[in-house]
Parts: structure tokens; C-alpha cells; sequence
């Protein structure tokens, strides 16, 4: 079943690169999303046996993070033919792979339980999402290319240093050397506390800056507003996931440590220095995109505070992973329609998109609503979840400091927003035949029914999902 999960999109990638034709090779993207789904769909229910050697196992979180970004894959899958057949005069040969082998290599993040592993499928999926970024082939984009390839590189280098000291924690303390997650959990707190406190700092540090957390945020700005809407969408919903649950793999060492005070001050220094930079790029950012990526900071931050508070912020954290990925999928995508239909993304110039393309700007509207918090969406829950666990704590600052940026960051981007939705066509726009086509709707309004779905009514399944991947992370000794 794995190596199933693993290896489908690798065939859908090769099928992609022998089809000739431009026209049909995007049809490749739903039929392997469809049938990885359908995998995806068996894993969950039917809970496949780990591998005997330990490194593959599908757990709850694993669970969790695997079901969200699949759905998210399957909706930019069917957006791409719709994106594509506008885009006819470019090749999407390199486009097509790189998406099928992104998707198998974001699934292998999930089911690792070797940490080196893991690492292994996190570097693949930066190798395999810097083609996408240079889609569009222009100056602007390959410098975005090289920013995110350089930073990213070196963020995974600091992260490999860290695994080496992960894994001489367990040899100073005279036991086997592994990166296995089980043993290493079970040993934790037998583990030298200065190799694993170095460890902890060059792994958070590594994995943080693909994740997107300040300060080492810089190529998320330039790769997320050149890429196209839907790279940018699996970006900010199925990277920043993938190293979050890298993250949340030695989190879980950690908690099992003798000592955890230093882990939980460090994520939550982190997160709010992530918070405090969103709310200072994102007040009066002119390129709409752009904003969107200072909000994936923000997120990201949000993220890494509530694994610093532990207790009951750790079930709204997992809740805001899919949250935050679901909405981000339908920011990016109706972002792109729209800057497609005014082949700009200066908020300056574009203004009242509900006039030309109303249904990718009501959609945008609905997604800065939800992702800033609002009800009835999701993410108001699980943000809300969180921001009662700060407080019940007693953390009085932290969460005053939190809701602080929240304000800041929600009328920073209303300021954008609102007139490119709602505003006066500026008559230097280009003219542009771009209009709203079923196949560029449907996918993002399809995300945007899940929010509000979840936002009204949390199924069952998916509760106890929650709160078995919450356990996981509980501090235990």
C-alpha cells in the first residue's frame, strides 16, 4: 500500500513527459490525483501495517497531514486543465512532472517514520518545486527560483547538521545509533540534553526555513508572487505542511525529554517574531500575491505558537493545518484568476474584480474572511482554539501580543483586498479576455464549501482524528 502511494504519481510523472501533446498531457493531473486519492481514501480507513524495518507507518498525524494535502493536490489537479488551456503557448511538460513527482514526494513526508528518510522526500520536494516557479520564464521569476532554491538548500543543509546531532545524542548516551522515530521517542529521556538541545535548534531552524518561519521567511514573498496560482497554492498548503510535520516529528521527540521548557519558549519566540514580520510586510503591501505570502508567515507563526503552548492549543494546531492549507488552496487559486484576467498584481491597478471576473473575486473576498479569522469558517475555530489555550494558560502577554498582530494583519490585508475586489477599474489596466470558466471556479468554490463545512459542523471521524494526533504530542514522561 506505501510503496503504492508513493510510486503512483512517479508513473503519472513519466506518462506525462512521453505524451506530445500540450492539450492533453493536463489530463494526466486528475486521472493520477483521482486514483491517489482513492489510495489515500483506503489508507485511511484501512490503517496499512507499518513496514518491518520501521521507517514507513501511516499514524494518526501522518493521517491527518496525507488526507489534506491529497485533496488539495486533487483541486489544483482539475484547476490545471482549466489554468493550462489559457496558457497554450508554453510548454507543460516540465509543469505536469514536476507537480506528480512533488505530489510523491510530499506523500513520502508523511508515512516516514526515518528521520533521514524524511529528509530525503522534504529536499526532493524543493528540487521538484523549483521548475514550477519558473513557469512563466521571466527575469522576475528565475530570480524567485534561485532565492527559494539558495535559501531552502541551505535551511535543509542546517537541518541535515541537526539529524547528525540527533542521532550522536543517542551514542553519547551508549545507546544504538538511530533516526527511527519510535526509539528515538522511547528514548528520549535518556538522550544527551546539550547533543539534543543542538539538535532541536539546527532541526527547527532548517526545517523552519522551509516552513517559512521568520526571519528566514525571505524567498517566500518573490516565490509565491511569481509562481503560478496553483504552484503557489501547493506551496503555502502542501510544502509549509510537509516541514510542519517535520517539525512536529522531533517536536514529539522532544516532549519525551527530561527538560522541555527550552523547546516550547523556542517555538513560541519563533512564532511570534514570524507574527510580528507578517504584520509589518502585509500593511499597505502593493502586490496582492505577495500579501498572501506574508500571510503564510503569519500562519506559519500561528502554527509554531500553538506547539509552544502545548495542552489543548495542540488540537487546534493540527485543526489549522488543514484550515490554514484548504483556504490558502482557494486564496492562491482565485488570486491567479484574477491577476490572469488583468495580467497585473498591483494593487493599484487592479480594482473591482467582481465587475469583470465575479466569482474568482467573491471567492478571494470569502478566502481573506476565512484565513483572517472570521466566522463562520474554519479557521476562526481552530485559531479561536488556540488563542483560549494562550489565555487558560495564564499567558497573558503572549496572547495579548497575538491577538495585537491578528488585528494588525486583518486590516493590513483588508486594505488590499477590499479595492481589488470592490474598487474602481483604473482605466491604465490592461484589457484582458480572461473570464471566469467552470473549470477555474469550481475547483477553488470546492475548497471553499469544505471551510465552511468544517466551520459549521466537525464530523466525527475527523474529530477523533484530531484528538488522536493531539495525544501524540501531549508531553509524557
Amino acid at each position: 500500500m506505501f510503496y503504492s502511494l508513493v510510486l503512483l504519481p512517479m508513473v503519472g510523472a513519466l506518462l506525462a513527459w512521453f505524451i506530445p501533446s500540450n492539450r492533453h498531457r493536463p489530463l494526466v493531473l486528475p486521472v493520477f490525483a483521482v486514483l491517489h486519492l482513492t489510495l489515500v481514501a483506503d489508507a485511511l480507513i484501512s490503517t496499512p501495517l507499518p513496514s518491518p524495518d520501521g521507517w514507513i507507518n501511516l499514524d494518526p498525524i501522518g493521517k491527518l497531514f496525507l488526507g489534506t494535502i491529497t485533496i488539495l493536490f486533487a483541486v489544483c489537479a482539475f484547476y490545471a486543465i482549466g489554468y493550462l488551456a489559457y496558457r497554450q503557448e508554453r510548454s507543460n511538460r516540465v509543469l505536469c512532472m514536476g507537480l506528480l513527482v512533488c505530489l510523491s514526494a510530499m506523500t513520502l513526508v508523511t508515512v516516514s517514520h526515518h528521520l533521514g528518510l524524511l529528509w530525503v522526500a522534504l529536499e526532493t520536494t524543493t528540487l521538484a518545486m523549483a521548475p514550477l516557479i519558473y513557469f512563466n520564464r521571466n527575469a522576475r521569476s528565475i530570480e524567485a527560483t534561485w532565492k527559494y532554491m539558495l535559501i531552502c538548500s541551505v535551511g535543509i543543509a542546517l537541518a541535515l547538521l541537526g539529524l547528525f546531532f540527533l542521532a550522536y545524542s543517542t551514542i553519547v548516551a551508549h545507546q544504538e545509533a538511530t533516526l527511527l522515530l519510535e526509539p528515538l521517542i522511547a528514548s528520549a529521556d535518556r538522550l544527551s540534553p546539550a547533543w539534543l538541545n543542538a539538535a532541536f535548534v539546527f532541526l527547527l531552524v532548517g526545517f523552519g526555513t522551509k516552513m517559512g518561519l521568520a526571519p528566514l521567511h525571505t524567498w517566500k514573498p518573490d516565490a509565491y508572487g511569481e509562481a503560478p496560482g496553483l504552484v503557489g497554492a501547493l506551496l503555502a498548503g502542501g510544502l509549509v505542511n510537509c516541514a510542519f510535520l517535520a517539525i512536529i516529528r522531533i517536536y514529539q521527540i522532544c516532549m519525551r525529554a527530561n527538560d522541555t521548557v527550552f523547546y516550547h519558549n523556542a517555538m513560541i519566540v519563533m512564532g511570534l517574531v514570524s507574527m510580528a514580520f507578517a504584520a509589518v510586510f502585509v500593511v499597505r503591501q502593493a502586490d496582492f500575491k505577495r500579501m498572501l505570502a506574508y500571510s503564510s508567515v503569519e500562519h506559519v507563526g500561528i502554527l509554531a505558537i500553538a506547539l509552544g503552548i502545548g495542552g489543548d492549543a495542540l488540537f487546534g494546531a493540527l485543526f489549522h493545518v488543514i484550515n490554514n492549507g484548504l483556504t490558502k488552496g482557494v486564496l492562491f487559486l482565485s488570486s491567479g484568476n484574477i491577476h490572469r484576467a488583468y495580467g497585473s498584481k498591483n494593487c493599484e491597478l487592479v480594482k473591482g474584480a467582481l465587475q469583470r471576473v465575479p466569482w474568482s473575486a467573491g471567492l478571494f473576498l470569502a478566502g481573506f474572511i476565512a484565513i483572517t479569522g472570521s466566522p463562520p469558517f474554519s479557521p476562526f475555530l481552530s485559531e479561536f482554539s488556540i488563542i483560549s489555550s494562550i489565555f487558560g494558560q495564564g499567558k497573558m502577554l503572549i496572547g495579548t501580543l497575538f491577538l495585537l498582530f491578528l488585528a494588525i494583519i486583518f486590516f493590513g490585508m483588508a486594505s488590499s483586498v477590499l479595492p481589488v475586489v470592490m474598487g474602481k477599474t483604473s482605466p491604465a489596466v490592461v484589457k484582458s479576455n480572461y473570464r471566469d470558466r467552470l473549470l477555474t471556479v469550481a475547483p477553488p468554490l470546492f475548497l471553499m464549501g469544505i471551510i465552511l463545512m468544517l466551520g459549521l459542523w466537525l464530523p466525527a471521524p475527523l474529530k477523533e482524528l484530531l484528538q488522536q494526533s493531539a495525544q501524540l504530542l501531549e508531553v509524557r514522561r
